[in-house]
């Protein structure tokens, strides 16, 4: 079972937030967040992952962006006009 992989697929706007989320949590003391080393290598893989496939993470107007997708993926109680 250690060679079967698991396939997830993202809408645009999930990756470009999960994205974000995942390189603040990259740049913390991932031990405090994550109490299990094991975890750490499939966080990077996902980072990497979606760094190699989202080309909005180099545009000029990324913040932009990400806060447009953040928008489109909040529950509609709790979207800011």
């Amino acid at each position: 079972m250690g060679d079967s992989q698991v396939t997830t697929k993202l809408t645009s706007d999930e990756a470009l937030v999960l994205s974000h989320w995942l390189e603040k949590l990259q740049m913390t003391d991932l031990s405090r967040v994550v109490d299990d080393p094991a975890v750490w290598a499939p966080i990077h893989r996902i980072a990497g992952t979606l760094e190699k496939t989202l080309p909005e993470l180099f545009a000029s107007d990324y913040d932009q962006r990400l806060e447009a997708a953040r928008r489109r993926l909040r529950p509609e109680d709790e979207r800011v006009v």
